[in-house]
């Protein structure tokens, strides 16, 4: 059961949907698409005005607007979603350099490790 406190704005027990913060990601990828707002705009369908709110968290964007804009930044939708997943690659390389020292055994385990976590906390996130 979902509650929602007004005061509070947020969902009790879920996280709260931050525009602001949904918007100045679409901000960024944009910036590092080398796309203006009205481009964008443009591709997706619709008015730069919107586009301008949607950056600013003065709107929100309904999920056929969302989807969209992932596609043409060609972002997963979960990095315009969370702060975690924008230092993706420096995880990666993180992860990369830990893999680097290890034996073929260690790797393995980790490999067996790290596949039984994805498991464990896909069937966490659907409860």
């Amino acid at each position: 059961m979902r509650l929602y406190n007004s005061s509070v704005n947020k969902l009790i027990g879920r996280d709260f949907l931050d525009y602001y913060k949904i918007g100045q990601r679409i901000r960024k990828y944009r910036k590092a698409c080398g796309m203006s707002q009205e481009q964008l705009a443009e591709q997706i369908g619709i008015s730069v005005t919107h586009m301008s709110h949607i950056e600013t968290g003065n709107t929100k964007l309904s999920l056929p607007v969302f989807v969209d804009i992932a596609r043409v930044l060609e972002v997963q939708t979960d990095d315009l979603l969370y702060d975690f997943l924008l230092d993706r690659k420096a995880s990666w390389n993180e992860l990369t350099q830990v893999l680097e020292n290890c034996t073929s055994q260690q790797m393995r385990i980790i490999v067996d490790v790290a596949k039984a976590t994805k498991i464990a906390l896909e069937k966490h996130m659907e409860s």
